[in-house]
């Protein structure tokens, strides 16, 4: 499937950060993104990489309505040769088409999803940052746009990926993360889509996040929605403990995220 690409005049570029230590995360974009159309009876069309723009929805468009929307995050990393690396993107385009079995929406083609990758981040190689704990983060995503009510699987999509320099998730950057143990609230349980990375769990998050920020933790650790005593991640990452010489991870069970090698993308 070919790739159109349509560049962003310079008059219209955005002017790239100049400090690499106020980068933030999540904050910054870059001048172009990639989005994909899909449809029932006729397969994903019309690839495109082009300027940074809004996105027009119906009002009706079903990712609205009845929550059809994943996601995936991964990096491209500036190498100390000025090779750009991306970090297991083949696990993270795996990840995200389980996630699209899930909540019934259409899995992509690895071959076209990798290429649209490296093709958009070598687009924007120059928004890479070279500092120390910087990287390009890489957010794709996909949409239920039918515009429909009624609840049943959308018969039209939108998957999109845009690119942004960032610098420490935290704001306190990469020091120890102060966490909070959720023993009210839970995540996601077994049987549901906790080990998808849909929408849906993070706004389930959010409520517990904001007690644990009011007492002045960083993130929630949380424990399984049965029992509420086994740890099973921590929000915005999952988690080990050592032990002895033993290395313990939570099961993957069905109720949490799994971790999605490293490619070289250009010298």
């Amino acid at each position: 499937m070919e790739i159109k690409i349509k560049k962003a005049t310079l008059k219209k570029r955005k002017a790239k950060p100049t400090d690499e230590s106020k980068l933030g995360f999540g904050q910054i974009f870059t001048d172009h993104f990639f989005n994909i159309k899909y449809k029932e009876g006729k397969g994903w069309y019309d690839p495109v990489i082009e300027p940074y723009r809004p996105l027009q929805l119906d009002p009706a468009a079903m990712c609205l309505h009845y929550g059809q929307e994943i996601f995936e995050g991964l990096k491209a990393y500036r190498g100390k040769d000025g090779a750009i690396y991306l970090f297991r993107p083949v696990e993270n385009i795996k990840r995200m088409n389980a996630s699209a079995e899930r909540l019934c929406m259409p899995p992509m083609d690895e071959a076209v999803f990798l290429d649209a990758l490296k093709k958009l981040v070598i687009l924007e190689k120059d928004w890479i940052p070279s500092g120390a704990g910087t990287s390009m983060y890489i957010r794709p995503t996909m949409i239920a746009t039918e515009a429909a009510l009624g609840v049943h699987p959308a018969s039209e999509y939108l998957l999109f990926i845009i690119v942004g320099p960032v610098g420490a998730y935290y704001p306190q950057g990469f020091s120890p993360t102060k966490m909070y143990v959720s023993e009210e609230y839970v995540r996601a349980v077994r049987g549901g889509i906790g080990y998808t990375k849909a929408a849906g769990n993070y706004a389930a998050s959010l409520y517990a996040s904001r007690i644990a920020t009011n007492m002045g933790y960083t993130q929630v650790m949380w424990l399984d929605a049965v029992e509420r005593k086994y740890v099973e991640e921590v929000g915005t990452s999952n988690i080990f403990f050592l032990i002895g010489d033993e290395l313990i991870t939570p099961p993957l069970a069905g109720s949490i995220l799994p971790v999605s090698p490293a490619i070289l993308l250009s010298n």
